[in-house]
């Protein structure tokens, strides 16, 4: 187990941490989370530490990747941990997000369908004994996404302050990107898509 392995495993951990804590019933246990004032915007301090935990995670998302990359560490089960990492941490968050009504649930519903199809372009490419890079309009996706979200968990502050819906603005955006993102796999693997394979 190298270390970009240890920060994806890490990444997961967190992921269910986070889960945890957005959904656990912890008023039923009577523990209530205080909320505060942040000049003229509320927080809750629950989503204040989900937000942390949530930074936390990303980090080592860009971390693992890094790493992974300048000293030659890149493998498999690496590759295939890191998939499941980023599902786990943005995909669960968003539909949780969009379950407390915090966002709108088209979002969650747009950026869980183009990753189905994008795993299923990659499988296929995999099976075929290709390898479908990342493209930019993909990370501008996941980058938009993680910046979003993160601003959720703190009421979009500081930008809630000057009455800007950053956090709106760029979970919208990622949905667009999304969308695009999706077409340009689609468009760039489509020969290999509708390729018959050798008997």
């Amino acid at each position: 187990m190298n270390t970009p392995n240890k920060l994806t495993i890490t990444r997961i951990i967190l992921s269910l941490v986070l889960i945890i804590l957005l959904l656990f019933p912890f008023d039923q246990i009577n523990i209530a989370f205080p909320s505060f004032y942040v000049g003229n915007v509320l927080l809750n301090l629950k989503y204040v530490i989900a937000g942390i935990v949530f930074i936390i995670a990303s980090l080592t998302d860009f971390l693992d990747g890094h790493i992974a990359r300048k000293y030659g560490l890149i493998t498999n089960t690496g590759k295939m941990l890191d998939a499941i990492a980023d599902k786990v941490l943005v995909n669960s968050v968003l539909i949780i997000l969009a379950s407390l009504r915090f966002i709108n649930p088209i979002i969650p519903v747009v950026i869980v369908l183009r990753d189905t199809v994008v795993n299923a372009i990659k499988m296929e490419a995999a099976s075929r004994g290709r390898v479908v890079a990342a493209i930019k309009s993909g990370k501008l996706k996941t980058a938009s996404l993680m910046i979003g979200i993160t601003l959720i968990f703190f009421n979009n502050l500081p930008f809630e302050l000057i009455n800007l819906r950053i956090a709106d603005f760029l979970l919208y955006f990622a949905t667009i990107m999304s969308i695009v993102s999706m077409i340009e796999y689609f468009n760039l693997n489509k020969e290999l898509i509708f390729e018959k394979k050798n008997s």
